[in-house]
């Protein structure tokens, strides 16, 4: 007997993730938390945007002798751009400032500490719809952004991270 277009295909129900995951594509990209270290004090879901993530490959010219219709670009080595964090101007008690006051303030008394971090795109509900794992991350840059009377807008912080690596986990 044929099936009917209204009645569904025989098969293993779906499981609830794997449905929630297809009635969120493409996610929405506003929902998001960064933890780093591996301290649950550590998580600082406060952020206004996340920047940075993923790798670039670098690339070399090589002209070969003779030939004038193309050059060859070669695969050199992934690099990745800084991880950049803007949020509104966080309290002296924020972790994630403190660390950054130790290495960037720190006179290199002390080996920077690097930190592993997690990006996490979340639902409605804040569960991961994906994670982000960025590894040895360390400041390299803490700065705020303007002050203007014309303006009445959060004072905004912006944390600049150089990193190792980074990998999508889900």
């Amino acid at each position: 007997m044929p099936h009917s277009a209204s009645a569904p295909a025989p098969g293993p129900a779906r499981a609830p993730d794997a449905l929630r995951a297809q009635l969120l594509y493409p996610p929405p990209a506003f929902h998001f938390a960064v933890t780093f270290g591996s301290n649950a004090k550590d998580r600082d879901g406060a952020f206004r945007e996340v920047t940075g993530l993923g790798p670039e490959l670098e690339t070399e010219t090589v002209v070969e002798g003779g030939q004038n219709a193309f050059v060859h670009l070669l695969p050199k080595a992934a690099k990745h751009p800084k991880l950049v964090l803007s949020r509104g101007i966080a309290t002296m008690e924020s972790r994630l400032l403190l660390w950054c006051q130790a290495v960037l303030e720190g006179g290199f008394a002390q080996p920077i500490a690097t930190q592993q971090l997690h990006v996490f795109l979340l639902d409605g509900d804040g569960a991961p719809l994906r994670v982000w794992a960025v590894s040895n991350a360390y400041p390299v840059k803490w700065s705020v952004e303007a002050f203007q009377a014309t303006r009445n807008e959060v004072a905004i912080e912006r944390i600049e991270l150089a990193y190792a690596g980074s990998s999508r986990l889900v």
